[in-house]
């Protein structure tokens, strides 16, 4: 049996794991805005003005921090003024991006900021570059932020909307290097300085502004884009054009052209799908360290506003909507991604699942008036309690626990750690698909009182949550440790996700 020791210093803080890496994203794609979060106010399905309620209750179970909108590909064709003023006069457009199927415009601005208040979550607009314009996106940030008497203030208050929303985030582009116009990297460069500029604060709501960033490690892009705002190894404070720069990247099993099934593959494909999400830690390490070299301080930040598993759409639906079955093997890749990013706390302020309901690594599947809880959501769920702790440094001593992968090397147990008002909070994962693992945890500089722990697993990697078997992945109590005078001792079955939670005090 493979063993590993975690060492934890109760005693030593490490950044803030900001809520924000706990975001979502919600794309006019597929299902997951209209008969997602959108059922219309003429539904027999329960909704608030037209927003699908059990959605609703499902995440703000999560706590949810923010959400991001209205794409993705389709934010850089989408036109905001379509999308105001009565539903039955709104002009009607074709999703060229996904199914090509046309697009009503019934869920707009007003709609999403509804939803957000719903939610209790914080909005993260993303504006038109690619085929917008710098006016259409600065009168966007002015409807939606600006109190007092403005043009397109006025505008608001016809349509029914007197004080002003908070809106902090907002995304200058999206995947401006593809789908967001083709863009070279110095060209979008100079862009995003100029939509920068005419996104203004207005009163006390300030922006905060995220220049499209890199697709998985083109490094290139994110230099390119930090030279626009500071130089090379200076310790002045980095030009303020925007806050923090985007990256994207997607866990795959095999090549773009075939990626795979989401429930049926092998143990072999499980290995390279772990190998892969495993890869998001030298992504993140790589962007970092560029910004690093001209912002030391660290006060630009680094959001992954799109990541998850991407698999080929299940047989029958439509190939441009996206959607896929959801696994215990996705609740891994969630697993090993949030140790990860609370690694990287100190760079890393937002991150955001591609995608919320219905698309591709989706929190909630809906059919007709059924909702499904899938395994990824029980992640999100069970790791809540990071949002906005305090991050535990962990050295992992884990020799044996690894396995061969093609020509990587794949560590199989995944630790992170946390503590907020006295609780600590320790997340694993055993990723052998065949064996368990003992893992020691060594709690040094405190101490801590009753341990209680759960665990996400299931018989077979492809286990998955349908309406007919909703518990079929789900959390349950785990009584698979011990107490040592160092801490918990546990067995963690293979392709197993498990939290241990206990008061903490620290050594006086």
């Amino acid at each position: 049996m493979p063993t590993a020791t975690a060492i934890i210093n109760l005693d030593i803080e490490g950044p803030r794991i900001s809520r924000h890496l706990y975001g979502h994203f919600a794309e006019h794609l597929g299902r997951c805005v209209y008969g997602g979060f959108w059922v219309g106010e003429d539904s027999p399905i329960p909704n608030e003005g037209g927003i699908r309620l059990d959605v609703v209750e499902a995440l703000r179970a999560l706590d949810i921090p923010n959400l991001r909108w209205p794409g993705g590909c389709f934010a850089d064709e989408y036109h905001w003024k379509d999308g105001i003023g009565p539903r039955e006069r709104r002009p009607r457009m074709v999703n060229t991006h996904w199914g090509d199927v046309e697009e009503n415009n019934h869920f707009g601005t007003h709609e999403f900021m509804a939803l957000c208040e719903l939610l209790g979550a914080e909005p993260y607009i993303s504006g038109n570059v690619g085929s917008g314009t710098v006016r259409e996106m600065s009168e966007w940030v002015e409807y939606l932020t600006r109190a007092g008497d403005s043009p397109m203030v006025r505008l608001r208050r016809a349509n029914g909307r007197e004080e002003p929303w908070r809106v902090r985030f907002w995304g200058i582009g999206n995947e401006t290097w593809g789908c967001g116009g083709n863009m070279r990297a110095e060209y979008f460069a100079d862009l995003a300085r100029q939509y920068a500029t005419y996104c203004r604060d207005h009163g006390d709501n300030t922006l905060y502004r995220i220049a499209s960033g890199a697709s998985d490690d083109d490094y290139k892009w994110t230099e390119t884009l930090m030279r626009q705002i500071n130089c090379f190894g200076c310790e002045a404070a980095p030009r303020t054009y925007y806050q923090a720069l985007s990256v994207h990247y997607y866990t795959l099993a095999g090549p773009w052209e075939a990626k795979g099934s989401a429930t049926v593959f092998d143990t072999e494909d499980y290995y390279r799908t772990m190998v892969s999400a495993r890869r998001v830690d030298r992504i993140l390490t790589g962007h970092s360290t560029v910004m690093d070299c001209y912002d030391p301080k660290r006060t630009v930040g680094l959001v992954l506003d799109e990541w998850g598993t991407w698999w080929d759409v299940e047989p029958g639906t439509n190939p441009g909507f996206l959607f896929q079955q959801n696994t215990l093997r996705d609740a891994l890749v969630a697993g090993v991604h949030f140790d990860v990013f609370h690694r990287h706390a100190a760079r890393l302020v937002m991150a955001n699942i591609a995608q919320t309901v219905n698309v591709l690594q989706a929190m909630v599947l809906t059919d007709g008036d059924a909702l499904v809880l899938t395994p990824t959501y029980h992640v999100f769920e069970m790791n809540k309690g990071h949002q906005d702790a305090t991050s535990l440094p962990v050295h992992l001593r884990a020799d044996d626990a690894r396995r061969t992968v093609g020509d990587a090397e794949l560590e199989t147990v995944s630790v992170s750690a946390s503590v907020k008002d006295g609780t600590l909070l320790v997340s694993l994962s055993n990723l052998d698909a065949e064996e368990p693992a003992e893992v020691s945890l060594d709690l040094r500089g405190g101490r801590v009182g009753e341990v209680r722990a759960r665990i996400l697993t299931a018989d077979r990697l492809q286990a998955h949550n349908t309406p007919e078997t909703p518990q079929a992945v789900a959390p349950r109590a785990f009584d698979g440790l011990s107490m040592t005078d160092r801490g918990p001792a546990l067995t963690l079955p293979p392709h197993s996700f498990v939290t241990v939670q206990a008061p903490v005090a620290l050594a006086s």
